[in-house]
């Protein structure tokens, strides 16, 4: 996934916003998510931080949200959205075509951990350019 993020000229860098709270619960599984309060009984509606497959969750719902886009123009790890552009005038187009699709299935990202249209940035430890990757 990282090998393939060298060679592009453009590079945008986005973090889910609470990602796994953007995941909808299962109306099945949502029993086994109920706590006790002395007010009453409550469950989550929404998947919360900390279920054991709650990761593994998130990532197969991104990789469905991205599926065509996947190792063409978008890197998706968790949470961590990574679009990449060869040539860099390709790249406002391909960004929206992902805002697209963020706004279609109700994705937010947290824009105080986005980058965008930049050279490098810091992807899975690594730091990415367009001539190769680095350990960070």
């Amino acid at each position: 996934m990282v090998d393939a993020t060298s060679g592009h000229e453009a590079l945008s860098f986005m973090d889910g916003s609470s990602g796994y709270n953007q995941i909808r619960m299962a109306l099945s599984d949502e029993e086994m998510t109920a706590f006790r309060t002395p007010k009453g009984i409550y469950c989550y509606k929404v998947m919360p931080f900390g279920l054991k497959n709650a990761g593994t969750t998130y990532q197969r719902a991104m990789q469905k949200v991205f599926d065509d886009m996947l190792h063409k123009y978008v890197e998706c790890y968790v949470d961590d959205l990574m679009v990449k552009s060869k040539r860099r005038q390709d790249h406002l187009k391909d960004l929206k075509v992902v805002f697209d699709h963020l706004r279609k299935y109700q994705l937010r990202m947290n824009p105080l951990k986005c980058a965008f249209s930049v050279t490098s940035g810091k992807f899975l430890s690594f730091i990415v350019r367009h001539r190769g990757i680095e350990i960070n």
